[in-house]
């Protein structure tokens, strides 16, 4: 089997415009996120050089046409090989499925091979929130580890809205100026995944702790602007916030697991441990599967039998 060059695409032009035009439907029919496409992207043409380097000729629609299960399981035992997570090649596979659905639909192939490749079991982690006395730890740490006072406050106000909204850290730094809160506000109006939009409420704490950040801001704060601003006046990144967390589990002797994203994982977990509504907190996430809200969830038996004393009409208490 002869070399490729992989230095150039090796993939003829009826592919890259199928790829082109099937990462359009993607952006304008299935308002994907910029992050899914670019990933589906990426996954996409790793697929195509492992092609081209297992067949050793360029790719073209006509050879996507003929390949068969056993170039699917070869390029999956590859992925293997190069120590690839599973939920890495999960979503690798589905972009490819996705590809080829797309082009068997527009009538480019007629290959029809993937239907019968089952997807590699994914392992699903068990979340680990945080207990209420260590989120509410980290609430009231986290502005003693900065020097300026307002970077302090504002790195307050995000950890508030991950723990006390329940937002996604990049729904958090994606919010601008006139996204922000009022003193009295009591809901917050957040864009999440394929810009699905979402009512959430807004605790006082959480509108007082963003005014008072606002407050001390040195930075304009017109339409447009980002709400939470970095240092050197951009946009802040999410790996700051990650990096004071880390610093936070230093100080507090808190577990690894104790990351931005466990304090949205502690929202719901202990909404539900104090007696809310499974479907209400998949509605506050925004989630589109209860299955992944149950998931995100980690309450234990104990807490559960509780809330069900507490609520239920025939548990014992209430009889």
């Amino acid at each position: 089997m002869s070399k490729i060059d992989l230095t150039v695409l090796p993939w003829n032009d009826d592919i890259q415009t199928a790829f082109e035009d099937w990462l359009s439907w993607h952006r304008n029919e299935k308002r994907s996120s910029d992050k899914t496409i670019e990933a589906y992207a990426q996954d996409i043409r790793a697929f195509l050089k492992f092609l081209a380097e297992h067949s050793g000729h360029t790719i073209t629609l006509k050879s996507m046409d003929q390949l068969h299960i056993r170039d699917f399981r070869s390029w999956l035992a590859a992925r293997s090989g190069q120590n690839l997570n599973k939920t890495s090649t999960a979503r690798a596979l589905s972009a490819v499925r996705g590809l080829f659905k797309w082009m068997n639909k527009q009538q480019l192939i007629n290959n029809h091979a993937l239907d019968i490749l089952r997807t590699p079991k994914k392992t699903h982690a068990v979340p680990k929130a945080l207990t209420k006395e260590e989120a509410q730890q980290v609430m009231g740490q986290s502005p003693e580890l900065q020097s300026d006072t307002w970077v302090g406050l504002r790195d307050q106000a995000v950890l508030l809205l991950l723990y006390g909204c329940g937002l996604r850290i990049s729904e958090a730094l994606d919010l601008n100026q006139e996204d922000a809160p009022r003193r009295g506000q009591d809901s917050l109006r957040v864009m999440g995944k394929k810009n699905k939009e979402r009512l959430v409420p807004m605790l006082p704490i959480v509108a007082d702790a963003i005014a008072s950040y606002q407050a001390s801001c040195p930075y304009p704060k017109g339409q447009g602007s980002p709400l939470f601003f970095g240092v050197k006046g951009k946009r802040l990144s999410p790996r700051i916030i990650q990096l004071q967390t880390q610093k936070l589990r230093g100080l507090l002797n808190l577990p690894e697991t104790a990351t931005p994203h466990a304090l949205r994982h502690s929202f719901a977990t202990h909404l539900l441990s104090n007696g809310g509504d499974l479907r209400a907190i998949q509605e506050l996430l925004g989630h589109n599967s209860l299955s992944t809200t149950q998931r995100y969830t980690d309450v234990d038996a104990d807490e559960l039998l509780k809330v069900y004393d507490k609520a239920h009409p025939s548990a014992k208490n209430n009889t």
